[in-house]
């Protein structure tokens, strides 16, 4: 029996400056059935260009969207090592982290601090804000081409340290980052995923996990700059907010910040140059409800812009990846 849409969509993809590839579903209903039909394109999609939005799906609900992200991948991922909460809506299926709408959510590579990431990214608008809020993304290789071959061949050598002091006001709380805040569980996920830890005299825990800043794509072999060290580092804050948590928390105890991997500072001046070289490669296209994004976690980083507004943005992380399998620069083992 033959299908009512539209098979081929490799020759129906917008290639725009500045934008991200997109495709225009225009169907009025069951986009659960489009989406499968469609799957395998969509995926070659993504795979040739990092990756797609599809407009025109008509999403507007959590039960179409979480049909629609297991149409489109092997397997959804329940989130570990959060770094701010998320509402749970489904198995595998999550609100946008909640991060102040003022504040930008810059450039990144979902858990790229794990020893296990997300091949994908899926994300679905059911409200678009109105003003601001796009999820812009950068392409890892080219990034990577356009940093200063001295920094990169020193995060190659050395990687690149998270260093994390957990608290119940500010990122992510014990249970939201491991599923739990009993010592004894929490330890041992730290030892099986190769973090340090310090339980600190009021009870606080500290860790820090040197991880590979360059990674090779397993699949078409690109080289990538795969990583959070600008986005989780003190200076991309806004100066305010630095000046706030360093006065509160001190500078060894804030929530989240970046070092080289040997524990050196990171200057200030190489986070504005990641931003500013992020920036450059960034495509962005407004969200419009419905709207249903698909990215390639390991070459395409991806970013929050400042909103005025609801924004109501879902997200499921599918098709894990062993960063072991992407020919890091240097091995991280578990103890």
């Amino acid at each position: 029996m033959s299908s009512i849409y539209p098979a081929p969509l490799l020759d129906e993809v917008e290639i725009r400056s500045g934008r991200p590839p997109i495709v225009r579903a225009e169907i009025t209903s069951d986009a659960t059935r489009w989406t499968a039909e469609h799957r395998e394109a969509l995926r070659a999609v993504v795979a040739e260009h990092g990756c797609v939005l599809i407009r025109g799906l008509g999403l507007r609900d959590v039960a179409g969207a979480s049909a629609v992200f297991e149409q489109l991948s092997t397997r959804l991922m329940a989130e570990r090592e959060a770094f701010a909460p998320r509402r749970i809506y489904a198995d595998g299926v999550y609100s946008s982290a909640q991060w102040p709408p003022s504040q930008p959510m810059c450039m990144h590579h979902e858990q790229s601090y794990a020893l296990e990431v997300p091949g994908l990214m899926l994300f679905v608008c059911l409200t678009a804000p109105h003003q601001g809020g796009a999820t812009g993304v950068a392409d890892a290789a080219t990034v990577l081409e356009e940093l200063p071959a001295a920094l990169t061949e020193r995060f190659e050598r050395e990687g690149w340290l998270l260093t994390r002091s957990y608290n119940d006001e500010i990122g992510s709380s014990l249970i939201e980052a491991f599923g739990t805040d009993e010592r004894g569980a929490v330890e041992n996920y730290c030892r099986a995923n190769a973090i340090e830890f310090a339980w600190q005299p009021d009870g606080a825990l500290r860790t820090r996990q040197r991880r590979n800043a360059v990674i090779r794509h397993p699949v078409n072999g690109l080289r990538c700059w795969f990583n959070q060290v600008a986005f989780l580092n003190e200076w991309t804050l806004a100066p305010e907010v630095r000046e706030y948590l360093v006065e509160v928390y001190g500078a060894d105890g804030l929530p989240f910040n970046t070092r080289f991997g040997s524990g050196d500072p990171i200057g200030e001046d190489v986070v504005q140059l990641l931003n500013k070289i992020y920036e450059a490669n960034t495509a962005r296209e407004p969200w419009q409800p419905g709207d249903l994004m698909i990215v390639d976690n390991l070459r395409t980083a991806h970013s929050r812009e400042p909103f005025e507004g609801p924004r109501d943005v879902l997200v499921a992380m599918a098709d894990p990846v062993r960063l072991s399998d992407c020919s890091p620069t240097f091995e991280v083992t578990a103890r």
